[in-house]
């Protein structure tokens, strides 16, 4: 029994060793492997081994596109305090392990302080406006500048993100009220060429309107003129030794009553009072023809 301990203790030991010496690295990953402390090499994802006691992994790394989210805070050339949300998407370099890992301690305040660097070196100079229209190009100019300050410490700058352009409250609300007073402004516009054009247009209809209604009564008055001037006609060849004055009288006459019919037939005509004696209507028809006479005499 006492000899089975030392089998034991050696069997245990030699299973150690065994187990110790193999470790596994998943896929998008390497592990530093270090000898006494001093940096041997960067194991490829899979199965790897190493010397027990000797060799020791001294951490992993992820070959992984990171994100880091940054807050920029700054002001612009009209004195407009402005945040900016910065997202930098970064990843280590496969070939650049060992600088990516011994290089920096903090990788992301390390690109923090390059972005603020860039962004303080180009906001201050812009107006609020032209922050807002050149939002690329600030992103544009972040990453040319960590391109080149990052590829040192075995990291690469997959892209840069400005993700908005944030002013404060109150000038946020300033801007608003200016766009909208503007657009209120070409609205108004809008409305004032529509009516323009309604005034316009009801004139234009109203003057083709009273020219139609104006042709209407000429030619009306032309028929009612060549009717009359055929019914003289007519009545002299069947009453001979008849003057015209006379006919017109009784055509007046005739047409007259015809109204006086007229305006009795219809309900919705409101009271009328003439005066339809024979005397009356002699003077009516005198008038009508002196006025008939007068207009010959005008021409």
């Amino acid at each position: 029994m006492i000899s089975l301990v030392p089998a034991a203790v050696l069997l245990f030991v030699v299973l150690y060793l065994f187990f110790g010496a193999f470790f596994t690295v998943d896929t998008a990953q390497v592990a530093i492997i270090t000898r006494f402390g001093k940096f041997l090499r960067a194991a490829e994802p899979g199965l790897n081994w190493k010397w027990p006691f000797i060799d020791r992994v001294a951490g992993r790394m992820s070959l992984r596109v990171d994100q880091i989210k940054l807050v920029m805070e700054t002001k612009t050339q009209d004195n407009v305090f402005v945040t900016i949300p910065i997202s930098v998407q970064t990843r280590v370099r496969p070939e650049k392990v060992y600088d990516a890992f011994y290089k920096l301690s903090d990788p992301a305040l390390q690109i923090q302080s390059y972005v603020e660097q860039v962004i303080l070196g180009h906001v201050p100079g812009m107006t609020l406006d032209e922050v807002f229209a050149t939002q690329s190009g600030i992103a544009a100019a972040v990453k040319k500048e960590l391109d080149v300050d990052m590829a040192g410490f075995g990291y690469e700058i997959v892209n840069v993100l400005v993700t908005d352009i944030v002013p404060d409250e109150k000038v946020k609300a300033a801007m608003n009220d200016i766009n909208a007073a503007q657009r209120e402004q070409v609205a108004a516009s809008a409305r004032g060429e529509a009516e323009k054009i309604l005034v316009v247009k009801r004139a234009e209809a109203e003057a083709e309107s009273k020219a139609l209604q104006g042709a209407g009564i000429a030619n009306q008055r032309k028929a009612i003129i060549e009717g009359l001037q055929g019914s003289i006609e007519s009545f002299q060849k069947v009453v001979g030794g008849t003057s015209t004055s006379e006919v017109m009288q009784l055509v007046l006459v005739t047409q007259y009553f015809d109204t006086i019919k007229s305006i009795g037939e219809n309900d919705k005509t409101n009271t009328l009072f003439l005066s339809h004696a024979p005397g009356a209507v002699n003077q009516i028809s005198d008038q009508i023809m002196a006025s008939i006479m007068g207009a010959e005499k005008a021409k």
